[in-house]
């Protein structure tokens, strides 16, 4: 996928950015707020979990270090400094973690490991599954941070495709199709897709073409919610586009 596949994102996107949760959330006077905030942070936990080991912390301080940080945004931590003049969240995101972990993470280890019920609830074991499969030397911390970031939000943009498929009633030309958007297709061709579905292969060719269609207008869709305004959302998804590319 490349910018020119990716259709623009109408102005409306803009009345539910991630800025709009994070700084609707100030002070969490509503239980809907902290549902809302707790699902964006939710979200986003692996790229900041990864950061945080390779900044050399081992996976039981990452942990607790990257649950203490959402305990601190949740109680409203980094939330009154919220300004999405800033821009781009991740950057905001990012720079409120190297805050937190300069200035509070000693009090977030001396937190009783288990003794509460997690802000969070991340999979330990899974996230190490995850890290073990990292380059182990090519990437920064904040180029690894880049490159998860990127990632989840194309795992967002496949899982919301994928709801939409299955509410139409078409989740088996999904599970078909969907090799052809992520370059994993392997042997599966035009004809054996068309055999499989029932269909003509001119049939499967329209489908494929308004499949990688909509998955570029949900990605464009997921980036606008990530800036500030939509003058920045070209500029994100080249960025993130070269993030993905980098070997």
């Amino acid at each position: 996928m490349s910018p020119s596949d990716i259709a623009p994102v109408s102005g409306h996107w803009f009345a539910t950015t991630h800025w709009s949760v994070v700084i609707g959330a100030r002070g969490l006077d509503t239980p809907q707020a902290r549902v809302a905030l707790e699902t964006l942070c939710g979200a986003y936990w692996y790229p900041l979990y990864a950061y945080v080991r390779r900044r050399g912390y081992s996976p039981e301080d990452a942990q607790d270090l990257t649950q203490g940080f959402f305990e601190r945004i949740l109680t409203g931590g980094f939330l009154d400094a919220a300004d999405r003049e800033k821009g781009k969240f991740r950057s905001y995101l990012l720079a409120s973690l190297n805050h937190f972990l300069a200035d509070e993470w000693d009090r977030a280890r001396r937190q009783k490991r288990g003794g509460g019920q997690p802000t969070i609830p991340l999979d330990a074991d899974a996230a190490e599954d995850r890290y073990r499969l990292e380059p182990a030397d090519e990437l920064t911390p904040e180029r690894i941070f880049e490159r998860r970031w990127a990632l989840t939000l194309l795992e967002q943009v496949l899982q919301q495709l994928e709801a939409e498929f299955r509410a139409a009633g078409k989740g088996t030309e999904f599970e078909v199709l969907h090799v052809f958007l992520l370059g994993e297709k392997g042997e599966v061709s035009y004809a054996s897709a068309a055999a499989r579905l029932g269909m003509a292969e001119s049939t499967v060719g329209v489908a494929i073409h308004r499949l990688r269609r909509r998955y570029g207008e949900l990605f464009r869709e997921i980036i606008a919610h990530t800036v500030s305004d939509a003058s920045e959302v070209e500029e994100e998804i080249n960025h993130l586009m070269q993030v993905l590319s980098r070997p």
